[in-house]
């Protein structure tokens, strides 16, 4: 029966015996076929071949000794590398998770590197562009102040169109920024020029830029070009000097005359108030009544002229003033602004005014001259004569026999004359008024010399005597003087009465009762006709 090697294998080695050489396995195998004789040479033969091979062993270690040794420190090397490898790969396991964020965050960067590089050499290619976009802010400037302003204008649409569509991007809202200072600028700019002396071309040119800068509404702008232009007006007026009253109220007549029709043309050919005519309702402001109270308030500041005492109180020809005004007040009905009703009052009042201080220093002067008034200095020529023919042109000579009748007549006169160039016949009843209160004054003051002086003797009586009946005549003389400057005729047809009704109601005559009543007993035996 035949056996396979496999199965001899199985039969000579023990259970648990491994063979991994190859030529181990070939050896045995060849065993079964090498005959019975052989194989009990075999055990000799094998134990030859281990000295064989033990001698020649012990050659090689003794010929390779300090191989060896040097294999072992080798291997002990190796095997203290090995340790420390392993250490430092537990190490490198545990910071693998780092690694791998760094690594992940390192791609990161990488890519945003990346993006920055191909940025970057995109913003080299437009490198140009870029250039020309940055100078927009300072092309702006450039243009504002070299006054191009519709290419400013141009330039500030195109920027506000950038800014609507890439406003997202850091470089165009810089731009966009900067812009809106530069903006600012001409606006200021354009605004600052209506603060000087300009045409209507001028005048329209810079108001159409600031319409289309679109900053203000149009009442706004309306409001702004009027604000404006009163500011150069205002400072025109102001250069006038104040010296001479009459000439500075002439002055501002004529350039407020020439000036404010200036810019109210201006104002109508920039501004059309027939297209701003809508219903109330749909509209804030009603933009007509920006112009009109704008223009009032400049008629107002005129008026007001006249009402500064330091400058009426100067002027020394009332009547041209006057005359002036009303033609000044009338050209304004032009404009739907006839002013003429505001002025007649104002003139009227400075009239008043400036009579009564005539008055007055003339009561001073008269109580002045009284006090140093000696009676007895006089020497009247004749007697008192009470029949002296009164007219308005010449005083009567009686008057002249004492000087503090004389002086007084001579103020009154020269306040009458004065009056005389600019009499309203509305001021008549005050001017009457007045020069009676005046009348009361002296003979007041008349009667307190009296009583002052008691001690009078005879001759000093009669001429005091002859003293109060020249201020009788004095009264009846300024009387004539009033109905010559405010004729009764006059007066009667202005309030549409006749002359003996003012007479009645005692319009433009003097009270002399009121004025020489407590000087009744003072007063000579013939008595004055009228």
């Amino acid at each position: 029966m035949e056996l396979n090697n496999d199965n001899i294998l199985n039969v000579l080695l023990s259970p648990g015996t491994f063979l991994e050489e190859p030529e181990s396995i070939d050896y045995i195998s060849n065993l079964g076929n090498i005959g019975l004789e052989k194989l009990s040479y075999e055990p000799d033969n094998l134990k030859e071949e281990n000295e064989r091979l033990m001698q020649q062993k012990q050659e090689l270690a003794f010929s390779n000794y300090k191989t060896f040794i040097q294999t072992a420190e080798c291997s002990r090397e190796i095997g203290k590398k090995f340790f420390e490898t392993e250490s430092n790969l537990d190490i490198v396991i545990a910071e693998l998770p780092k690694l791998s964020e760094t690594c992940s965050q390192l791609s990161v960067v990488g890519a945003e590197v990346d993006g920055n590089r191909k940025l970057n050499s995109l913003v080299l290619s437009k490198h140009s562009d870029l250039l020309r976009l940055l100078e927009l802010p300072q092309l702006m400037d450039s243009w504002i102040k070299n006054r191009k302003f519709e290419e400013a204008l141009e330039l500030s649409s195109y920027v506000k169109w950038l800014g609507k569509k890439y406003g997202h991007i850091g470089i165009i809202q810089s731009i966009v920024s900067d812009f809106e200072a530069s903006w600012e600028a001409m606006l200021y700019q354009l605004i600052a020029q209506l603060r000087y002396d300009l045409q209507l071309p001028e005048c329209l040119e810079v108001v159409g830029y600031v319409r289309r800068m679109e900053v203000f509404s149009d009442a706004e702008l309306r409001l702004k070009f009027l604000q404006t232009r009163d500011f150069w007006f205002q400072n025109l007026l102001s250069t006038i000097p104040k010296t001479d009253g009459y000439q500075y109220v002439l002055k501002v007549i004529e350039l407020t005359r020439m000036h404010l029709f200036k810019i109210i043309t201006q104002y109508r050919a920039i501004f059309s108030d027939e297209e701003s005519v809508v219903p109330l309702k749909n509209c804030d402001v009603n933009e007509t009544t920006i112009f009109y109270s704008w223009l009032n308030e400049k008629i107002s500041q005129f008026i007001s002229t006249l009402d500064d005492p330091e400058i009426t109180k100067n002027i020394s020809s009332l009547d041209s003033i006057m005359i002036e005004s009303m033609n000044f007040g009338q050209s304004f009905s032009r404009v739907g602004a006839d002013f003429r009703g505001l002025i007649a009052c104002k003139f009227i009042r400075i009239i008043e005014q400036n009579f009564e201080y005539a008055i007055r220093k003339v009561n001073k002067k008269f109580e002045l001259e009284m006090e140093k008034f000696v009676i007895s200095k006089t020497s009247p020529k004749e007697k008192f004569k009470g029949n002296y023919e009164l007219k308005p042109e010449q005083p009567p000579n009686c008057l002249a026999l004492f000087y503090p009748l004389a002086i007084y007549t001579n103020g009154v006169l020269t306040a009458f004359n004065d009056l005389r160039e600019c009499a309203p016949l509305s001021i008549a009843d005050f001017v009457t008024n007045t020069i009676q209160e005046s009348l009361k004054f002296c003979s007041k003051v008349i009667l307190q010399f009296y009583k002052q002086e008691q001690a009078f003797d005879s001759a000093e009586k009669e001429k005091f005597s002859i003293f109060c009946g020249c201020f009788q005549i004095l009264v009846n003389y300024l009387q004539e003087c009033l109905h010559a400057i405010f004729p009764l005729d006059a007066i009667a047809h202005h309030l549409g009465i006749p002359v003996h009704q003012l007479q009645k109601e005692g319009l433009t005559f003097i009270d002399e009762s009121v004025i020489l009543d407590q000087l009744s007993h003072l007063m000579p035996e013939m008595k004055p006709v009228m």
